[in-house]
């Protein structure tokens, strides 16, 4: 009983040192980019919304900063399936929901799509027991393929493409999966380039799930990573889209955003919108 309770401190003791150390490092490193603090703001930005990945807990959390959002007109979810959220979204009339098998063709969806401001991009999976093939078909050729029918469809600004990559992503990595994010992020803002279209990819840390979803592991772990701005709840990073898409000339084509910058822009899109 003493061996196992000498390594339960420890084991704690050390978990304890790696999350000061993460602290730490996210202190260092994080927050390159400050929210101006007089913005131009374009009310119009984000009247027409599209999430994709919103039954995943990322995605919910972003459909629900949509649903919240005064001057977001609509809604479209693209998804397999549906949720709770989804579901009293359309009841309430703001969400139109559609349903979308087949993610490297988006044609059926070509009627609405010169609607579209603003795409909130949650869709993917861990690479965990993924093959590579089947990582770069979701990661990679999921959201090319989406943007390349939008751009077939409107090219006039304002136009919002926000994509989840998440800590780590680097086209030059060792690690397959942060390569071929990078790889996306790059083709993205190459497509985008000489048109309206703005690509914005974020690379968060821990994002907590929205508070119907959430469960005590995630409240303590987001109390661990606070002080070095290693987490933000997945509404919080729906809103800080909102508010990038809404200043529309204030970060170029392109922009990495990383945790703490996600933080900055959700704490001004809720001062903005006086939710303190």
């Amino acid at each position: 009983m003493k061996t196992v309770s000498k390594f339960g401190v420890w084991f704690v003791l050390i978990c304890i040192a790696l999350l000061v150390a993460l602290d730490i490092w996210g202190i260092a490193t994080l927050g390159a980019i400050t929210p101006e603090a007089n913005p131009a703001i374009d009310t119009d930005a984000n009247k027409v919304v599209m999430v994709f990945g919103a039954t995943g807990s990322v995605g919910d959390g972003l459909l629900k900063a949509a649903e919240e959002d005064p001057n977001v007109d609509k809604v479209y979810v693209v998804t397999r399936r549906t949720s709770p959220r989804i579901e009293a979204g359309v009841a309430s009339g703001k969400v139109v929901l559609k349903m979308h098998k087949d993610f490297t063709d988006y044609a059926s969806l070509s009627d609405i799509l010169g609607q579209v401001n603003t795409v909130m991009w949650g869709l993917g999976s861990t690479s965990i027991g993924v093959d590579d093939a089947t990582y770069t078909l979701i990661h990679v050729d999921f959201p090319v393929a989406f943007v390349r029918t939008w751009l077939a469809e409107r090219q006039e600004a304002p136009m919002s493409f926000h994509y989840v990559t998440g800590m780590g992503t680097d086209p030059n990595g060792d690690q397959q999966w942060a390569r071929e994010k990078g790889r996306a992020e790059n083709e993205l803002a190459s497509l985008a380039r000489g048109t309206g279209l703005r690509t914005f990819s974020y690379r968060s840390a821990f994002v907590r799930p929205t508070s119907e979803q959430a469960n005590g592991a995630h409240y303590v772990m987001e109390a661990a990573l606070r002080p070095g701005s290693l987490v933000i709840s997945a509404k919080e990073l729906g809103e800080a889209m909102l508010e990038i898409s809404a200043r529309a000339t204030e970060l170029k084509n392109g922009t990495l955003i990383d945790n703490a910058d996600s933080i900055a822009y959700a704490k001004a899109y809720e001062e903005r919108l006086g939710k303190h």
